[in-house]
């Protein structure tokens, strides 16, 4: 883990995130949003001014005992504070409004990245340093567009209190004059000198104290996300785990886990408390310190009770403004953590599919056929898994795909549907809208059991349809539920949700259907029917499949089988 600084590099990283939209479709409206809170945040400086003056004029009304001027000052009080109200109130809505934009074109932005191009597949073979992208997606966009925006109007809401307190605070804090080594020293403005140095002092300290911040919390994220995800496999495998009665082998993986984010979170709890102590001490020294260093021109009569809660004020408000990096010395630690987790997510996305493209395969989409040239299938080592494929599947002609477990039957489909990034070679296929894969387990979505149905969802069904197709694939007890939202991955065996599947096949009713052992939960009858209502229904569909079981020979014509010693293919006639 490489040292987090405040260094060009992080502000390179800030602006890398930031740029896309700000320059986006959408920058008039953020640049419109954008000038109306620094407006407002200039509107509060200045109330913050006039605050202070009116500190001056009430102090010493009450110290002349001058009731009307102090009733006075009340109601000029009141003013002041409804008008510094209403900025503040409008200032935060129209903060939240620009970060609900910005976080939503941002999440929209990475999520497109994430699917582009299967991405989200290719990470799991080549980004083998980005865990837990879900995470970086829904909780990092959100910390990183509210924290920068936050510490971008932070500062400049303190540049602009600096600006305008400490020529009150020279003016008001007047000459100091004192002996040493026999001479007489004036220091002018000596208020505004202490307290620039209170706070360059207090803020380097918190720096060394709080440093190792950064990374703790960089770490801390990761052991979250990782403890959350343990979780969330066990939950999406319960029935697995149950069978096998692993619950002792998966607490052990959830203690672990839990071991590793306890160990770093009190790290992170001791350095916090380091941090508190320190700010807690100068919070707290600061409240005492201008009257400390006013009180011998209070008592010289120098100024009056009025001019000396001014004087201590204004002080208050430059100490503030000069000691934000200390206030938010542990949020600024999280925000680059947040920062350089984003970076590397989406260098990581832009390295992967640079990765993938140095494996050349040329894929024509103008024939009616299949056919491979010269094709070779690696493992994601660089091991070769099947070398020198030649092969030619004419349409109209069904194919078995037949070897031992592990020959490479599922991978050699993947390669042809173009998710396998390990190939070289030349691949002649129909246009993807000709095309459908069924895997072994198919893949769910959340949401009723009609959008399950209808996966991807690119062709629409009449309910009478739906329901007729449900009957035929022997799923037609759950014509009720329809419209039902469930977890259907979890409520449907896997037997069930290969029917499903066929179901989702004569909807889309594809030129070619790739099966990987697509019926493989499902009895010997039952299989029989999906595949006679699949030569029934669909008899311009060519079918590849994937199997085991002889029962299959019957339903194709021809069988492409892998020799795992020899790594090559042969084609012949069942």
């Amino acid at each position: 883990m490489q040292k987090f600084t405040l260094s060009r590099q992080f502000f390179k990283d800030v602006w890398y995130l930031t740029k896309s939209y700000w320059q986006s479709e959408e920058k008039k409206k953020a640049f419109c949003l954008l000038t109306c809170i620094i407006a407002l945040t200039l509107g509060i400086v200045f109330m913050l001014v006039q605050l202070n003056t009116w500190n001056n004029s009430f102090y010493s009304a009450l110290q002349n005992y001058d009731a009307e001027k102090i009733s006075s000052e009340l109601i000029h009080f009141s003013w002041l504070a409804a008008i510094y109200i209403i900025l503040a109130v409008y200032s935060y809505y129209l903060q939240q409004t620009l970060i609900l934009h910005w976080r939503r074109w941002l999440t929209t932005r990475f999520i497109d990245i994430w699917l582009q191009n299967k991405t989200y597949y290719n990470l799991q073979m080549f980004g083998k340093d980005t865990d837990n992208p879900d995470q970086r997606i829904s909780e990092d966009v959100r910390q990183f567009v509210e924290m920068t925006l936050g510490f971008a109007i932070g500062i400049l809401k303190s540049l602009c209190t600096f600006i305008s307190f400490v020529f009150i605070l020279y003016q008001l804090s007047g000459p100091l004059s004192f002996s040493f080594m026999g001479k007489t020293w004036t220091i002018h403005g000596y208020m505004l000198w202490a307290s620039l140095l209170y706070s360059i002092l207090g803020t380097y300290i918190t720096h060394v104290v709080g440093r190792k911040l950064v990374k703790l919390n960089f770490i801390q994220q990761r052991y979250e996300a990782d403890f959350r995800f343990s979780m969330i496999r066990l939950r999406e495998s319960a029935e697995s785990v149950a069978f096998y009665r692993g619950e002792a082998q998966e607490g052990k993986v959830f203690k672990n886990r839990f071991k590793l984010l306890l160990d770093n979170f009190w790290q992170l709890v001791n350095k916090q408390k380091q941090l508190v102590f320190l700010n807690s001490g100068y919070s707290q020294i600061a409240i005492i310190f201008p009257f400390v260093v006013a009180m011998n021109r209070y008592l010289a009569k120098e100024v009056s009770l009025g001019g000396l809660m001014q004087v201590a004020s204004a002080f208050g408000r430059v100490q503030d403004s000069l000691s934000y990096f200390v206030d938010m010395y542990s949020s600024i630690a999280q925000w680059q953590a947040v920062v350089m987790r984003l970076t590397y997510f989406g260098r990581h996305m832009h390295e992967v599919s640079q990765q993938a493209e140095q494996f050349h395969v040329e894929r024509f989409a103008t024939s009616e056929a299949v056919s491979v040239e010269q094709m070779q299938v690696n493992l994601p080592d660089d091991t070769v898994l099947l070398q020198d494929i030649n092969f030619n599947l004419q349409p109209g002609r069904n194919v078995l795909i037949k070897g031992v477990s592990g020959s490479g039957k599922s991978t050699l489909l993947r390669a042809l549907a173009g998710i396998w990034p390990f190939v070289t070679g030349k691949i002649n296929l129909p246009k993807t809208e000709k095309l459908m894969f069924i895997p072994q387990k198919p893949y769910i979505p959340l949401g009723s059991l009609r959008e399950a149905l209808l996966y991807p969802g690119r062709k629409p069904l009449s309910d009478e349809e739906l329901l007729y197709l449900l009957d035929l694939c022997q799923i037609g007890y759950l014509r009720d539920k329809l419209d039902l939202v469930a977890d259907w991955s979890h409520v449907l065996s896997v037997g069930e949700q290969q029917r499903l599947a066929f179901v989702r096949a004569h909807i889309q009713e594809p030129k070619w259907l790739f099966l990987d052992e697509a019926t493989s939960a499902l009895d010997e009858d039952t299989e029989a029917a999906m595949y006679a209502l699949l030569a029934e229904r669909l008899r311009h569909t060519t079918l590849v499949s994937i199997g085991h079981r002889s029962t299959l020979n019957k339903y194709h014509e021809l069988m492409l089988v892998i020799d795992k010693q020899t790594e090559s293919v042969r084609l012949t006639k069942i």
